[in-house]
């Protein structure tokens, strides 16, 4: 029934009413030359009215109840038309900006049934010597003036509601916006996450190993292998850190990788112990954009992690073909894991019980407007992708 308001609001509200009062009570006083009857029902009104005014914003409905009160207990005790009767229009603009849908069209209502009691009440005690032609014409004229700036008080209220309305759905909308976008960037970092950690970890794992069972034979390798170990958890830790730092502060992006890091990339592939054959034919003929740069690397990334854990040490060959309109990529590799879904097959359904890998790839590939396929040929797990040239400005 009570409408959430700040106390700013409510203050306001009050003031406006008490000085409203304050200042009708002494016109309509006069306008009943002290009487007694007339004086007592000039302040009732006058307090009704005031009372109406406080209640617009905070309680639309009760405060066109209180309007309609002292309306009626100004017709009871026969006062004329009064300095507080304008409080009125304020109701009717408060019924149709705030009120409920209810509310609302009892306000219209009001205009309608209000234009005519003000033309009865007035009028009645005229029609006692006979119903004149001057006189029909002088309430018809009342009437419509009457519903005209009561229908005005409302109107002004329901275009204000309109306003009111727009404005909270655009407030709605741009808070799903942004939880969108936070969810979007929640996922962005997430997947960001995984690429770095999941290859990291399977480049330490299989430098670990090779240098735990060189370390009898060949101290070199062994130290070599560390080493790598050491360059590679130390670049997956500033990642990570940058990562965790935009969840934090949800600052801008960091530096993303680029082109130019493939071959940092392919070495530490080949320093985990993995024959890796890279062909690039065609190169890229100019700059390629941001968006592509960064889908070709974490899908290597990601395609080099899944064949350093399942490759058992095979050949990986990598090829890619930098056309004008797109590039066209391949990762293929022996596999030995069990479950790998066969060539046609959906790989994000096929791989879903063993982790995110392909689902991460393909939702890269997606991203710049490509596509993206994995699954078994023979005995080779191949993963392709095709991405537009202009879809990653």
């Amino acid at each position: 029934m009570f409408r959430r308001l700040t106390r700013t609001q409510l203050v306001i509200d009050i003031v406006v009413a008490g000085l409203f009062a304050l200042v009708a009570l002494p016109f309509d006083l006069s306008i009943g030359r002290f009487n007694d009857n007339n004086a007592l029902g000039t302040v009732l009104v006058a307090l009704l009215m005031g009372g109406a005014l406080a209640l617009r914003r905070a309680a639309p409905g009760l405060a066109l109840t209180v309007a309609w009160a002292g309306a009626i207990v100004q017709m009871a005790m026969a006062r004329p038309p009064s300095t507080a009767d304008i409080a009125v229009f304020g109701v009717l603009y408060a019924t149709a900006a705030y009120g409920s849908r209810r509310t609302f069209w009892a306000g219209l209502a009001s205009t309608f049934v209000g234009a005519l009691v003000i033309t009865i009440y007035l009028f009645a005690p005229l029609t006692d010597g006979g119903l004149s032609v001057s006189t029909i014409t002088t309430a018809l004229a009342v009437a419509l003036a009457a519903m005209f700036g009561l229908g005005l008080a409302w109107t002004v209220g329901a275009l204000v509601r309109t306003g009111i309305r727009a404005r909270e759905n655009r407030r709605a909308q741009e808070v799903a916006e942004a939880e969108a976008a936070a969810e979007s960037e929640r996922t962005r970092i997430a997947r960001d996450m995984h690429d770095v950690v999941a290859h990291s970890l399977a480049v330490v794992i299989a430098q670990a190993d090779g240098a735990r069972y060189a370390s009898a034979s060949d101290p070199d390798a062994a130290a070599s292998a560390l080493g790598t170990i050491s360059t590679t958890a130390r670049a997956a830790l500033s990642d990570v850190r940058m990562l965790l730092a935009q969840l934090r502060h949800r600052q801008a992006d960091g530096p993303q990788p680029t082109l130019a890091d493939l071959e940092q990339l392919y070495a530490q592939v080949r320093a985990a112990g993995i024959a890796l054959r890279v062909d690039v034919d065609p190169a890229p003929a100019g700059e390629v954009p941001t968006g592509v740069q960064l889908a070709v690397y974490r899908i290597l990334q990601e395609a080099l992690t899944n064949a350093l854990r399942h490759g058992a040490g095979a050949p990986v060959d990598v090829a890619l073909a930098w056309h004008a309109d797109r590039v066209e990529l391949s990762v293929r590799n022996e596999t030995t894991a069990p479950g790998v879904p066969a060539s046609g097959t959906p790989a994000g359904e096929g791989e879903a019980p063993r982790g995110h890998g392909v689902i991460g790839m393909r939702e890269r590939a997606q991203l710049v407007g490509g596509t993206l396929d994995a699954g078994r040929e023979g005995g080779d797990f191949v993963v392709r992708a095709t991405l537009p040239i202009g879809g990653g400005e």
